[in-house]
């Protein structure tokens, strides 16, 4: 629970939401001198309190859940290596066992131009596929070649790891949802719907 302060009283100052960001947004609401005019901001998705802001960003191409609070103290508790963060990820390719272990157990990937492998985590294959609705822009489909879809569930958070780490395995990503954080699951909320929530 974050919405409440050191006297384990509930903090009503603070508003908290969680969203199904769609691909080709910002994980921002503040347009800054290198955000170019033509980007997509979180901000137009709803009428958000001021102060409003995302924690821990998925990347433009990323969708799934995000988690918005007005308050910037509960950030360092979501983004901590304590809480999971699953996603669904379509690969370029009928991904192999040996593949998704290699995910399990951590692959080397580039931070920052410096070597990293990363902790180990939680991969396998779904089988069925999720049935999320089709992408803004189109993925290829499978007539020029297979492709598959795993769950991977990590602690960490660095920057574009997901794609890194199934492109260090020989499946590059073709699609990212982020589907649960901590015990909070996206659920039925579809491609850029919002709710409000008392805790995370």
């Amino acid at each position: 629970m974050i919405n409440k302060n050191k006297n384990n009283t509930v903090n009503l100052n603070n508003r908290h939401f969680i969203l199904n960001k769609p691909y080709g947004y910002l994980s921002q609401f503040i347009r800054t001198e290198t955000v170019r005019k033509n980007k997509k901001l979180l901000g137009e998705l709803g009428d958000f309190p001021e102060g409003t802001m995302a924690i821990g960003r998925l990347d433009e191409h990323t969708e799934g859940l995000i988690f918005l609070t007005t308050d910037g103290k509960v950030s360092h508790q979501i983004r901590s290596k304590k809480v999971e963060k699953e996603y669904y990820v379509q690969v370029d390719g009928d991904i192999t066992q040996k593949a998704v272990n290699q995910l399990e157990q951590g692959v080397e990937i580039t931070v920052k131009k410096e070597k990293y492998t990363t902790l180990p985590g939680s991969a396998f294959r779904l089988n069925p596929k999720p049935n999320f609705p089709e992408r803004a822009k189109k993925i290829r489909d499978e007539r020029h070649g297979p492709t598959s879809w795993i769950s991977i569930t990590i602690t960490e958070g660095k920057y574009r790891q997901v794609r890194k780490m199934t492109a260090a395995v020989g499946f590059p990503t073709l699609r990212l949802v982020r589907v649960r954080i901590g015990n909070v699951s996206l659920g039925k909320l579809k491609s850029g719907e919002w709710k409000e929530v008392t805790e995370f």
